[in-house]
């Protein structure tokens, strides 16, 4: 029986205009490090997020992502990663305001949890823990909600890289073919599908930029996902 859930976050849990969202997000970056060109910052960001992308486990994504800051700024740029964490648990919150709406994926997440499914929160790892939680606590949802929850400290490999689902697996103790994964990217999410989950596409904040075929993954909007997850069995029954 399949009773573990995965679940990404931006554009599934959470909709909101990705540009706009990766705009805001920026400048307020930009604002936290005064002392340096804002073209400059958002390269070396971007430098540091492909260096993630393209981790190959032999470092965490934290570890890779300050390496590459590091390189563009100097040794001393990693006296600011306590100083991000801030802005993180702070001004972050500012951003909130590019949010469509929220509500349906507490009741997702309350109604699989209600039925006893193990729950993780499969979002890309690219952000501190503490940026993915306070993104997380837009919807209403926290850390509790979940088992296991990506971030950069902990993941060592990326979306789409199936070894990112293997790392995981092998983190719950649980098999492909007991896993489901909700996610409205055809080319970072509905990947899980090749190692043996049962995946679900929200299209609402689609991501394709591949123009790859869609056809071939049950999609849905979150308000059908919540009705569907509402006729499953529960795990203990």
């Amino acid at each position: 029986m399949r009773d573990t859930v995965l679940t990404d976050l931006d554009g599934t849990l959470l909709l909101f205009d990705q540009d706009e969202f990766i705009k805001r997000y920026f400048g307020q970056l930009c604002r936290q490090m005064p002392d340096h060109e804002p073209d400059r910052v958002v390269r070396a960001v971007w430098t540091g997020t492909k260096a993630m992308i393209g981790n190959d486990g032999t470092k965490t994504n934290a570890e890779r992502f300050w390496d590459a800051f590091a390189a563009e700024f100097g040794e001393e740029i990693r006296e600011r990663e306590a100083i991000l964490d801030a802005f993180y648990r702070n001004e972050f919150h500012e951003i909130k305001g590019v949010l469509k709406r929220i509500g349906a994926a507490k009741e997702l997440v309350d109604t699989l949890r209600a039925k006893g499914y193990t729950l993780v929160l499969a979002t890309n790892p690219i952000f501190p823990k503490v940026a993915v939680l306070s993104r997380l606590a837009w919807t209403g949802l926290t850390e509790d909600d979940f088992i296991h929850i990506t971030h950069y400290e902990n993941s060592r490999f990326c979306k789409p890289n199936p070894q990112y689902y293997e790392e995981i697996l092998a983190a719950i103790g649980k098999r492909a073919d007991e896993c489901y994964m909700f996610g409205n990217s055809i080319h970072e999410d509905m990947i899980a599908q090749t190692l043996g989950m049962e995946v679900r596409f929200l299209p609402e904040c689609e991501e394709n930029p591949h123009g790859l075929p869609t056809d071939g993954y049950p999609r849905c909007t979150l308000e059908e996902l919540c009705d569907e997850v509402k006729t499953w069995d529960d795990v203990n029954a």
